[in-house]
C-alpha cells in the first residue's frame, strides 16, 4: 500500500503552480486596492466638502459590499466577458467602503482649531489638505486600506470560478476532490497573504506625522509594484484556449489523464461550471469540459469528442443511502428504486436542458416526469419519520433530489426535505458520512477515483465495464462507509470534452486524438 500523500509532499509537487497562483492572487488583490484607493480617497475627500452627498456615496458603497461576492461576479460576466476584468471590477467595488468611510471620517476628525491656524498662516484649500489634513488623518485612512486588502484577499478566492486565476484553484480543486492537501495549499497562503499585508500596512498605519507626508506619495509606488505580480498562464504556445472547471483540472479522468494519455498540451483558464458552456459558445473558449447529459450541451450546441483512449470511466448515476437509515425505514429502498431504468442519456438530458437553458423549476421538472411515467403519486402523511435528501450543484442533482422526495412521499409514509447545491463531492459526501443528510444522488465514476481513490493498476482493469465500476464501488462503500448504493438510475453521466459543433465541422475534429493531434501540430 502506497504511503498517504502530506500536505508537505504535496506543496513540493505544486510549487511551481503555488507561487504562480499566489503572484496572480496578490496582483488581482492590489489591483482592485489600488484602483480602489484612486477613487475612494477623493470621493472621501470630497464628501468631507459637499457633506450632502456623503449619505448618497457611502449608501452606494455600502450596497455594493451587501452583493454577495460570488453574485457580484455573476453580474460582471455579462459586461466585461470572463478573465481578470470582471473581477478586478468586483474586488474594486468590493474595497470601496472603508476606504471611502475611514478617508471621510479621518479628514472630518482633524481638529479645527490646527486647521484653522493653518488656514490662518496662509494655506490655500490644496495646501491644507496635502499637508495637514491627510497627513494628520492618514492612520484612519490606512486602517481603510487595511481592512479593504484583506477583504480582497479572501474574495479574490472566487476569481478562480471566472477564470480570473489566484489560490482559489487550488481550494475549490481541493473541495471538488476531496483532496484536503489541495485546499490547504490554497487556504493557507491565502490567510498567510491577509496576515502578511495586513501587518506591512500597518507599519505605514503608525508612522509618525513628519513621515506620513513621504507616505502620502510612496503608498500609490507601492500598490502598484505589487499590481504588476498578477500573472496570465501562458504555459503552451497554443492558439487554442480550454476552460476546465476545478475539478476536472486535478483528476486523472480529467486534464491530467487528457495529458498523459493522449499528450495534450493546451493553455487552460480554472472556470465555473455555470458559465463555462456559454463562454465556449460565445467563442471566448475553444474546448470545454463538461458533462456528456447537461442540458447546455443542447442548447449552445456543441459536440462531445470521442474518447477514443478511454480516460473517462462511466458514471452511472444511482442514489447512495446510508446502512442505518435503510435498516430504520425499509420500505424506502423500494420506493426509491421505482426510479431505476426510467431515464436514458437523451431523456436526462432533455431535462437538464429544461432546467439548466429554460429556467423551468426542477421540480416541476421533476413531477412532470414521475406523471409522465405514471410514477407520482400524492404525499402520504409523512407521520413515520423524514428522509433528508442532498445533492451537488449540478441540474440532474437537484432534478433527481426532487424526484426522491416525492417518490418517497407518494409510496411510504415518511415525508422528505431537499438539501440542494451541496458544492462538489467533497461536501455532499461529508454530509452524509457526518449524519446531516441520509442519501444523495452520485456517480460510479466519481465513487472510483475522487472518494475511494482507487489504485491506477485497479481502475485500468475495471474502467472499460460499468457492471465491474459498479460492483467495485458498491462493495468498497459497505466496506469503508457503511454506505449503500441503490439500483442504477439508466444515463451515464461521464465527463466529456466538447467543441462548439461549427468549429468542429470546420476543423474536421470528432475525437480527443484529433483535436489533441490538432493543438500540437500548432
Amino acid at each position: 500500500m502506497e504511503p498517504k500523500e502530506t500536505l508537505f509532499d504535496f506543496v513540493q509537487q505544486q510549487s511551481g503552480k503555488l507561487l504562480e497562483q499566489t503572484l496572480t492572487h496578490t496582483g488581482l488583490t492590489f489591483i482592485s486596492v489600488l484602483l480602489a484607493v484612486a477613487i475612494g480617497v477623493p470621493a472621501g475627500i470630497l464628501i468631507t466638502r459637499r457633506k450632502k452627498l456623503s449619505g448618497l456615496v457611502l449608501g452606494f458603497a455600502g450596497v455594493m459590499q451587501t452583493i454577495p461576492s460570488i453574485a457580484l461576479l455573476g453580474f460582471m460576466i455579462p459586461l466585461l466577458g470572463i478573465g481578470p476584468k470582471p473581477a478586478i471590477v468586483a474586488l474594486f467595488l468590493y474595497a470601496l467602503l472603508p476606504i471611502i468611510r475611514n478617508t471621510f471620517t479621518g479628514i472630518s476628525g482633524v481638529d479645527p482649531s490646527i486647521t484653522e491656524a493653518a488656514t490662518g498662516m496662509g494655506l490655500s484649500k490644496r495646501q491644507l489638505l496635502y499637508k495637514v489634513q491627510l497627513p494628520l488623518a492618514l492612520p484612519v485612512i490606512m486602517a481603510g486600506i487595511r481592512t479593504a486588502t484583506v477583504i480582497n484577499v479572501g474574495v479574490a478566492t472566487l476569481a478562480a470560478y471566472i477564470a480570473a486565476g489566484g489560490l482559489g484553484e487550488f481550494i475549490f480543486g481541493g473541495i471538488a476532490l476531496n483532496n484536503t492537501n489541495m485546499m490547504l495549499a490554497g487556504a493557507i497562503p491565502a490567510a498567510l497573504l491577509a496576515i502578511l499585508f495586513d501587518w506591512l500596512l500597518s507599519l505605514l498605519q503608525h508612522i509618525n506625522v513628519r513621515k506620513a507626508r513621504k507616505t502620502v506619495y510612496i503608498l500609490p509606488v507601492i500598490f502598484l509594484a505589487l499590481s504588476s505580480f498578477y500573472l496570465v498562464p501562458d504555459t503552451y504556445n497554443s492558439k487554442m484556449l480550454a476552460g476546465f472547471t476545478p475539478e476536472f483540472m486535478g483528476r486523472k479522468d480529467g486534464y491530467l489523464g487528457l495529458k498523459s494519455v493522449y499528450g495534450l498540451r493546451i493553455r487552460t483558464l480554472v472556470i465555473s461550471d455555470m458559465i463555462m458552456y456559454k463562454a465556449a459558445w460565445e467563442k471566448k473558449l475553444d474546448v470545454i469540459s463538461g458533462s456528456s447529459t447537461d442540458g447546455r450541451v443542447k442548447a449552445f450546441d456543441l459536440v462531445v469528442l470521442e474518447d477514443d483512449k478511454h480516460i473517462f470511466p462511466p458514471y452511472y448515476a444511482a442514489p447512495i443511502v446510508k446502512n442505518e437509515t435503510l435498516q430504520k425505514y425499509p420500505e424506502l429502498e423500494p420506493a426509491l428504486n421505482l426510479l431505476s431504468g426510467t431515464i436514458n442519456d437523451s431523456i436526462m438530458t432533455d431535462l437538464n436542458y429544461r432546467v439548466d437553458y429554460l429556467k423551468q423549476n426542477p421540480e416541476k421538472v421533476a413531477k412532470d416526469f414521475l406523471v409522465a411515467h405514471q410514477l407520482w403519486k400524492p404525499a402520504g402523511t409523512g407521520t413515520k419519520g423524514s428522509i433528508r435528501i442532498g445533492s451537488k450543484i449540478f441540474g440532474d442533482g437537484y432534478i433527481l433530489a426532487n424526484m426522491y422526495k416525492m417518490l418517497i412521499e407518494g409510496y411510504t409514509d415518511l415525508s422528505a426535505v431537499t438539501k440542494t447545491g451541496l458544492g462538489g463531492t467533497k461536501i455532499v459526501f461529508d454530509a452524509l458520512t457526518n449524519d446531516q443528510i441520509d442519501m444523495y444522488p452520485e456517480y460510479t465514476g466519481t465513487g472510483l477515483l475522487v472518494i475511494l481513490q482507487t489504485p491506477q493498476q485497479v481502475t485500468d482493469s475495471i474502467i472499460s465495464d460499468s457492471k465491474k465500476v459498479y460492483d467495485y464501488v458498491s462493495a468498497g462503500f459497505q466496506k469503508q462507509y457503511g454506505i449503500k448504493w441503490l439500483k442504477p438510475i439508466g444515463f451515464n453521466n461521464t465527463y466529456a470534452l466538447m467543441m462548439r459543433r461549427t468549429a468542429a465541422a470546420e476543423l474536421h475534429i470528432s475525437s480527443i486524438s484529433a483535436f489533441t493531434h490538432y493543438v500540437n501540430q500548432q
